[in-house]
């Protein structure tokens, strides 16, 4: 049987593939850290957890309308205004079966066939495919560990064609921790203005794993703001990965559109989740601040740790659970049986000889990084890393 050309359009998610290989290893009874993981590895807070469970017994168990129910998307609109001052109506929020399909629907909703998408490198893995799903041009901006990993306004006027149909990043960064400033995000505001035909993804989904202050929305800026579309969810902030809610806020009209798209492939999300979702966004954040106050710990001791490698050039992390270092220092170099060329070999060196996952720097569109998380115990990164380190020192 032949299958549809769309499938040779895009690959399978890397992270997904070293997550995988770690478990096949695992399941031979091999002892391997896992530092590629994207996700907390903590669990819900227990009142979100009750809320549930009040949503089960009160029997909200029926299909829900496409966006989701009225009143999580009244609480998304406070929590907006509440964290970000930001000013939205139910009708121009989106809930959706995890932040990625939330990407998807606007994506699908705005890039026609040839249509070039602007995205800064380092990027979150699914980016990219999800442009070339809707047969969209991939236009890749490279940043530098050197300039934090931020684009400038010079690079993003230079990007823009009259083909570009979208510009589209996270802050805080997935994988690099960038975190974009206001004065930063302002300044690429001002190139925006000049090409008003350009639409603005904002995947804000790491916005309370900040360690510099404040989060800065760029759809503060109220002239931009219909062209805007904030990507955000709960699986990183709440610990919520597996309840699969994910919104957006956009205009009415880009709205609309995601409603119709998701109509035909996922209809709502899970009621009992939208239910829980609504005590999380809006009741005790102290959970969640308590976890951010973990993950700064294990940051300060990752950096502390990979400061005492040779060879590795690391960015200390603004934002979210991981470091993106250049490790091409080690390319050419061999343990006198392997030898490594590039970001996935040295990768699947670190697995099969120090037996910690991660994540290769070409699936980000940085060919000489490799993704590490710090969404692991205190303990396991200490291991992991003198593993590593192990590792490294015999390559010459």
């Amino acid at each position: 049987m032949q299958l549809s050309s769309i499938l040779s359009r895009f690959s399978e998610p890397e992270t997904l593939k070293m997550a995988k290989l770690s478990r096949e290893l695992r399941a031979q009874g091999v002892d391997v850290i896992d530092l590629s993981v994207g996700e907390p590895d903590f669990d819900t807070p227990q009142h979100i957890k009750e809320a549930a469970k009040k949503a089960i017994d009160d029997n909200w168990s029926h299909y829900t309308p496409v966006p989701g129910y009225l009143d999580l998307r009244q609480a998304i609109c406070e929590k907006l205004k509440r964290d970000n001052n930001l000013d939205y109506k139910p009708e121009q929020i989106v809930a959706s079966t995890g932040a990625k399909q939330s990407l998807a629907n606007t994506l699908l909703a705005l890039v026609d066939d040839g249509d070039e998408v602007i995205i800064p490198t380092p990027y979150w893995v699914t980016y990219s495919e999800l442009v070339k799903i809707a047969r969209g041009k991939v236009v890749e901006v490279h940043t530098s560990l050197e300039s934090g990993f931020k684009i400038t306004p010079t690079q993003l006027e230079a990007a823009i064609t009259p083909k570009t149909k979208a510009f589209l990043f996270s802050s805080p960064c997935n994988p690099s921790g960038a975190v974009y400033s206001k004065n930063e995000l302002e300044v690429l505001a001002v190139i925006f203005r000049k090409h008003p035909e350009v639409a603005i993804i904002s995947d804000e989904i790491y916005e309370y794993i900040d360690f510099v202050g404040k989060h800065e929305s760029i759809a503060q800026f109220s002239d931009l703001k219909d062209r805007i579309v904030i990507v955000n969810g709960l699986s990183k902030g709440f610990a919520m990965t597996g309840w699969r809610l994910g919104y957006i806020a956009a205009s009415v009209e880009i709205a609309k559109a995601c409603e119709k798209l998701q109509g035909q492939f996922t209809s709502a999300t899970n009621s009992i989740t939208q239910k829980a979702a609504v005590t999380a966004l809006t009741t005790d954040l102290k959970p969640s601040f308590e976890m951010v106050e973990e993950f700064r710990r294990r940051r300060e001791k990752t950096m502390e740790l990979v400061d005492g490698i040779p060879g590795i050039k690391c960015f200390n992390p603004e934002g979210a659970f991981y470091i993106f270092p250049d490790i091409s220092f080690f390319f050419g170099k061999s343990d006198g049986v392997t030898t490594i060329k590039n970001s996935n070999d040295l990768c699947m060196y670190l697995l099969n000889t120090a037996h910690v996952s991660s994540v290769m720097g070409d699936a980000f569109g940085e060919p000489r990084c490799i993704r590490f998380s710090f969404a692991n115990s205190m303990t396991n990164i200490e291991r992991a890393w003198a593993r590593i380190k192990d590792a490294l020192t015999k390559l010459k």
